[in-house]
């Protein structure tokens, strides 16, 4: 197949070299890949949803007062419960306002589900006030993993302008300035898989304290467990698109420079 002609139709793309349009091509077939298994998680965890969500806790509690006696009983009285928005915001814990969020729908609800989101922001929480050194990492990379998707446009952006002010367009500062922020994508990326595992342990520790305080019967937290997993999955599986679908950003860059500068050499 000639790459070449697959490209054909796309303006500026005449003068791109084989190797860039070729990474484009697999990064593009796997964001297709990774997207579909995306929708497919979504809709199984969007089933568990709300089969969880519509069965009542044996406690008959809600999550913000599960959140709230967990606390409690760990000597967390200053840490707070709060509703979080409805929909633009997840289930939370912040270790510099010392605050559990919760979803009003799950801060209010009996459900399962709700039972499992209050347990784990409070399981977080606990981790924090014994110093367990994986929440001590979370705490310090959690404002380094917003610095690399916020990074990467600005340093494209100021990498551009000074290749077409300074250098005439020659496109070496736009590509480097686009690999240093790929680097603190990928950093983010990595920080992100390391703050995967503190989610984990914590639940892990809400289901052991649900087990003993009797807020939830062995059946119940496993099914919990059931819904941690696929919550676990689905944010393993954004991280990779969203990683990718930067990198399609970055050859896109770079193709147009390189298409762009053939085209001023003729």
């Amino acid at each position: 197949m000639d790459i070449k002609e697959l490209f054909s139709g796309i303006e500026g793309f005449e003068n791109v070299s084989p190797p860039i349009l070729w990474a484009m091509l697999i990064v593009g077939c796997l964001i297709v890949l990774v997207a579909a298994v995306a929708i497919v998680i979504s809709i199984w965890l969007a089933i568990k949803y709300v089969r969880f969500n519509r069965k009542n806790n044996s406690s008959n509690i809600t999550g913000g007062d599960a959140a709230r006696r967990i606390l409690d009983d760990n000597g967390l009285n200053h840490i707070k419960v709060s509703t979080w928005g409805s929909f633009l915001f997840g289930n939370s814990y912040s270790h510099y306002f010392k605050k559990v969020r919760l979803r009003r729908w799950t801060k209010d609800k009996t459900s399962l589900t709700s039972l499992a989101m209050g347990a784990e922001k409070s399981a977080l929480a606990i981790m924090d006030k014994n110093g367990d050194p994986d929440m001590k990492q979370r705490v310090v990379l959690t404002p380094l993993i917003y610095f690399g998707p916020f990074a990467f446009v600005p340093l494209i952006i100021v990498g551009v302008l000074i290749d077409i002010f300074v250098f005439n367009f020659t496109g070496v500062v736009s590509i480097i300035s686009a690999g240093l922020g790929l680097v603190f994508y990928v950093l983010s990326f990595i920080f992100s898989i390391k703050i995967l595992k503190t989610e984990v342990k914590a639940q892990k520790i809400a289901c052991d304290i649900m087990l003993q305080n009797g807020l939830a019967t062995p059946e119940e937290v496993e099914d919990m467990k059931k819904l941690y997993k696929l919550y676990n999955i689905q944010y393993i599986n954004d991280l990779i698109l969203e990683f990718l679908q930067m990198i399609l950003k970055m050859l896109e860059l770079i193709a147009r420079i390189q298409g762009k500068s053939g085209s001023s050499s003729k």
